[in-house]
């Protein structure tokens, strides 16, 4: 089935996204009274745009679909799955067979069936679909059948994290599975709200359903009556709108984050965000289709400085591709990036044949060593003095370099349809390790989500051998196979990234970059 590679890779690519709890509990907010009859107001830092969740293709999409839908099972605190709308579970190799809870209705009052779940699993892996997540939140091939109150999901081959892939699964119901079209800007699902207002750009408003009952941290009963989504593009403006109270919370990755947390009154809590990476365009003709060309110019690079400057000194060392929680822990990272040491990036590049012209750019058969570099400007300053900072030391190595800032979607064209780029600065955020691979192998674009036109073939045999391989036994692959590619110099880890989310008046939680709706609460005299 043909993806496409840039708007794939950008469902992952986090302007707004966590691991782990969010910015306070419902415990913590018994301390002071809560108030149901108000609107909870999330700043967002991006239009989520089209919402039908089979062709989500934003990370942003996905946390306001969170807000409305249900999924079978979700992440715990610790990372490890607990019940959503099925209430117990039988993995097998190739297949998981969930029992559905019974009491669970969708937004028109239909109840949830395994027909629901089935429909909305076999919708995205339908060809004639075309969705960006097939193949990679959802395993290619997946099947969904219903039983009486059972429904399971089979895959064609072994596959070991079948039962954690259906927490990224958010299931359509009633009137929506008859008719898409009721989903670009609305919603069908079971979860706690239901989109009443939609304006793109601006703000998604979503009422209380007082009869949901079913969610982790609460009912209907215990939420405030409106949420709302606004969209602020701007870090500053969020801040401002927080600390007066226009809006109960936002995320920030820039220089506002250390003014959140400083300003009373705000609560505040720190999340992994996924790598700050760049990757080397492989195709016919690019510079980096030559692995020698790839390591001179990592190796011309400080990642300790650059790390620094692009996540604005609130990173942590890259320990591996995939955000914590992790399913397998461990660091692929340390060792296996060519280390930094500026004379051997010059005598490589001399033994590759880019030798210095009189201007200083090195020329092969008559061709300067240029380089486009592609970074999306919706992640903060941080990203673009990186960017700066990899021109300047690339350009003293001997490459003329081209700084190119894009909005996330004309990256996507650029990633896909264009391909006028050489370098790209592109934080892919995943939650396991088989949601990356047809990222980083297979098809390259635009006939399949492989952008950087990789051919790790290591890493390929290790995939294929991990893909079916649970527990232990399976992670140790599954890492070497993420080192494979540092080695390779196939993609740069720079920096594991932090974002601080910060509330006032107000808590709630998150897990894998999608909210815990049942989870809001308004705060009095907070």
């Amino acid at each position: 089935m043909k993806r496409t590679a840039g708007a794939a890779a950008l469902a992952l690519l986090a302007p707004l996204a966590a691991s782990g709890c969010g910015a306070g509990t419902p415990e913590a907010a018994s301390t002071s009274t809560t108030d149901t009859s108000g609107t909870f107001t999330f700043a967002i830092p991006a239009d989520p745009g089209a919402l039908d969740p089979a062709m989500g293709v934003l990370s942003i999409t996905n946390t306001v679909l969170s807000v409305a839908y249900d999924t079978l099972v979700r992440s715990g605190e610790d990372g490890g799955v607990v019940p959503g709308l099925a209430e117990k579970w039988d993995v097998k190799p190739d297949s998981v067979t969930f029992t559905l809870r019974k009491d669970a209705t969708c937004s028109d009052g239909s109840p949830v069936t395994p027909e629901n779940v089935a429909a909305t699993v076999n919708h995205i892996t339908d060809p004639d679909t075309k969705s960006p997540v097939n193949g990679v939140l959802v395993p290619a091939g997946m099947k969904a059948e219903a039983g009486q109150d059972t429904v399971t999901l089979s895959t064609p081959e072994p596959f070991g994290f079948i039962l954690e892939s259906a927490r990224d699964i958010f299931i359509v119901c009633g009137k929506g599975l008859e008719d898409r079209s009721l989903l670009t800007r609305g919603t069908s699902g079971s979860g706690p709200y239901v989109l009443s207002e939609a304006v793109p750009g601006d703000h998604y408003t979503f009422k209380v359903r007082r009869d949901y009952a079913w969610g982790s941290s609460g009912t209907g009963a215990d939420l405030p009556e409106q949420v709302v989504l606004k969209v602020v593009p701007n870090e500053q403006t969020a801040a401002n709108l927080l600390v007066a109270g226009t809006v109960n919370g936002a995320q920030f990755l820039g220089p506002d984050r250390a003014r959140m947390e400083s300003t009373p009154g705000v609560g505040q809590i720190v999340h992994s965000v996924g790598n700050g990476q760049f990757f080397y365009h492989q195709g016919e003709g690019r510079p980096g289709a030559d692995p020698a060309v790839r390591k001179a110019l990592t190796q011309a690079l400080n990642l300790t400085e650059l790390g620094g400057i692009a996540s604005g000194g609130t990173g942590r060392p890259a320990t591996g591709l995939v955000a914590e929680p992790r399913p397998c822990p461990g660091d692929t990272v340390a060792g296996h990036v060519p280390a930094f040491d500026e004379a051997a990036a010059a005598a490589a590049l001399d033994a590759a044949g880019w030798k210095p012209g009189p201007d200083g750019i090195r020329v092969k058969d008559g061709e300067k060593l240029t380089l486009s570099l592609l970074y999306p400007t919706t992640r903060g300053p941080g990203v673009q003095a990186a960017a700066e900072y990899m021109a300047a030391a690339w350009q003293k190595a001997g490459a003329d370099v081209k700084l190119n800032g894009a909005l996330d979607t004309k990256l996507s064209e650029s990633l896909n349809v264009t391909q006028d780029w050489d370098v790209v600065w592109l934080p892919i955020t995943v939650t396991l390790p088989s949601q990356l691979v047809g990222f980083l192998s297979g098809p390259a674009a635009p006939e399949g989500a492989n952008f950087a036109h990789l051919d790790n073939k290591r890493y390929a045999e290790l995939v294929t051998e991990a893909n079916g391989i649970p527990g232990e036994k399976g992670c140790e692959l599954w890492l070497q196979a993420e080192s494979a590619l540092f080695e390779n110099a196939d993609l740069v880890p720079v920096v594991a990234n932090t974002v601080l989310t910060a509330t006032r008046n107000a808590t709630f939680g998150f897990s894998g970059g999608l909210f815990d709706p049942s989870s809001f609460r308004l705060t009095q005299g907070g």
